[in-house]
């Protein structure tokens, strides 16, 4: 009933003058020592710690870059992926790490501009897309080709 709300919040408050007052005085003469006030929580988020396998995207990486030249690079241990444009160099090692289980040295972001073309008389653009060279540790390989 709302109309007798106003009741239960009186017992309410009186029931915590009454635990205040029986917190605030000590029980005995000789327990002279201050009252220790319970810990109040924190309202600060908790910061979540790195893992790696937790903790990386696959909308990172788009797709291994294929070519003669990726492939001659895959000998000294060097990847090429293709990458969305507004990823930087930390997720996209989170990300390599994480799918393929691999160790990244370095990574190294290339981005290739939008090109023109012509087909008859219309003219257009290739689009222009990025791309990373991932560097990994000696002895460790990925298998994509």
């Amino acid at each position: 009933m709302a109309l007798l709300d106003f009741l239960n919040k009186k017992k309410d408050s009186e029931k915590a003058k009454s635990l205040k007052d029986s917190k605030a005085k000590p029980e005995k003469k000789a327990d002279k020592v201050a009252l220790v006030k319970p810990k109040e929580t924190s309202t600060l988020p908790e910061v979540k710690k790195y893992s790696k396998e937790s903790d990386f995207s696959y909308e990172v990486v788009r797709e291994p870059h294929i070519s003669e030249k990726s492939t001659n690079l895959s000998q000294e241990n060097k990847y090429v992926f293709k990458i969305y444009k507004n990823s930087n160099k930390l997720e996209i090692k989170k990300a390599i790490e994480g799918t393929y289980g691999v160790n990244v040295t370095a990574v190294n972001i290339i981005k290739i501009p939008k090109k023109k073309r012509r087909l008859g008389k219309t003219e257009g653009f290739r689009k222009s897309y990025s791309k990373a060279v991932i560097t990994i540790k000696e002895g460790q390989r990925i298998e994509i080709y």
